[in-house]
């Protein structure tokens, strides 16, 4: 339910009413107040409404979406109105928080909003490909199309980004795992050799490996509190940086450059590129439209920067090849793809060609960071075992060579 300001007159005593009333949307509002007998004057939603409603949509999947959008193309092919064919899709979902965005863009259609317009209010849920393909698909009389399309992209573009999360996130679970297990032996193992050492006369004193890491044991286990908090604040100062321009801009250069994962970002981004791309130029958005989308899409300061100023020699006149040839934020091949497609007049068909090329880069890429990641990984787990075991026998070796009294 949304939340309607309004301002209404009583019909008995002609007074004027300013109050608030819970609906779907603006038409129920304006029914339920009449209602309880009053003539509505003016009815506003409530500043929030939408906003609030983010905390429970994020929570919708890309599946969900893939779902919605595949439902609602093919009952909109079938030659079902647009209003009937949301309703039907909306009884048909399991998702509760889609359900109920769902219902609210039948409202605002109702309304006598657009589907387009609609879904904008929705922008945690519908982003701004989706919204603008819809409003293709709306102007050229092929919604069931573009929502096919919209179907493809999501996929794809969720599978990629599933592959490059599963290859970065093995990794990380080994490290912390590694880390886990060297603190445990440090905090719970190390100290009992000291005790062991420190029980014999004539031992002599620790090797200086050893007492390096019995302090660090003393540190942990003395002000451990203080350094799960400062772990803690680290860790949220860093996510709030990072939501920043500045710490953006450091992040994706990152991304780009750093060895082994920078050429899996940069093909991951120019898959999305040409993928976004196609999926827009197949239906009907003009080019300048077509990127300014895919600039917002790419999720790359960096990238957009480029698309952006890509943006503004097409406007003077240069072909979109041209005015990202010599780009370093653009691989080689896409303005030499673009080059091709706009002079043969088949940009939609290169774009596609160029999208499936990356996408299967990707996947390379991938197995070849798993390959080159996990001889690393093993060497690291190594060193760190040798490192412990050397700290605990290097005590007992010296023990060894020693005679007690």
């Amino acid at each position: 339910m949304l939340v309607f300001k309004y301002t209404a007159r009583d019909s008995a005593s002609g007074q004027k009413v300013s109050a608030e009333v819970q609906a779907d949307s603006e038409m129920a509002a304006a029914k339920l107040i009449r209602q309880q007998g009053l003539a509505p004057l003016s009815i506003e939603a409530k500043e929030g409404n939408y906003k609030g409603l983010g905390r429970f949509t994020q929570r919708i999947k890309v599946k969900d979406k893939v779902i919605f959008s595949r439902q609602l193309s093919t009952l909109i092919s079938a030659g079902l109105p647009l209003l009937q064919s949301l309703q039907n899709v909306g009884n048909q979902t399991q998702n509760k928080q889609l359900k109920l965005v769902i219902s609210q863009v039948s409202s605002d259609i109702e309304g006598g909003l657009s589907f387009s317009k609609a879904l904008t209010r929705h922008r945690d849920v519908f982003d701004q490909v989706y919204v603008n393909l819809v409003a293709a698909g709306e102007v050229s009389g092929s919604l069931d199309h573009s929502l096919e399309r919209l179907a493809e992209q999501q996929e794809k573009d969720a599978d990629i980004v599933s592959k490059v999360k599963g290859a970065l996130v093995y990794p990380l679970i080994v490290m912390l795992v590694m880390i886990g297990v060297v603190t445990f032996m440090i905090v719970a193992v190390l100290p009992q050799v000291e005790t062991l050492y420190d029980g014999l006369s004539g031992a002599g004193e620790l090797p200086l490996f050893t007492r390096a890491l019995l302090a660090l044991s003393n540190i942990i286990t003395s002000y451990w509190p203080f350094i799960l908090i400062g772990i803690g604040v680290l860790a949220f100062a860093t996510s709030r940086w990072a939501k920043t321009l500045g710490g953006r801009v450091y992040i994706d250069m990152i991304k780009m450059k750093a060895p082994l994962v920078g050429p899996l970002f940069m093909k991951l981004y120019m898959a999305r590129f040409a993928r976004t791309a196609t999926t827009m130029v197949s239906s009907g958005v003009q080019l300048i439209k077509t990127l300014e989308v895919v600039a917002g899409a790419i999720n790359n300061v960096h990238i957009e920067k480029s698309i952006r100023e890509a943006i503004e020699k097409v406007k003077g006149g240069k072909s979109l090849s041209d005015s990202i040839s010599g780009d370093p934020n653009f691989l080689a091949l896409v303005p030499d793809m673009l080059r091709i497609g706009e002079d043969s007049g088949q940009l939609e068909t290169m774009l596609e060609k160029t999208a499936s090329y990356y996408e299967k880069e990707v996947d390379n890429q991938i197995k070849t960071v798993s390959t080159i990641i996990e001889p690393i990984m093993m060497v690291l787990l190594g060193v760190m075992a040798l490192i412990i075991v050397a700290a605990i026998l290097l005590p007992i070796y010296g023990l060894a060579g020693q005679d007690f009294v």
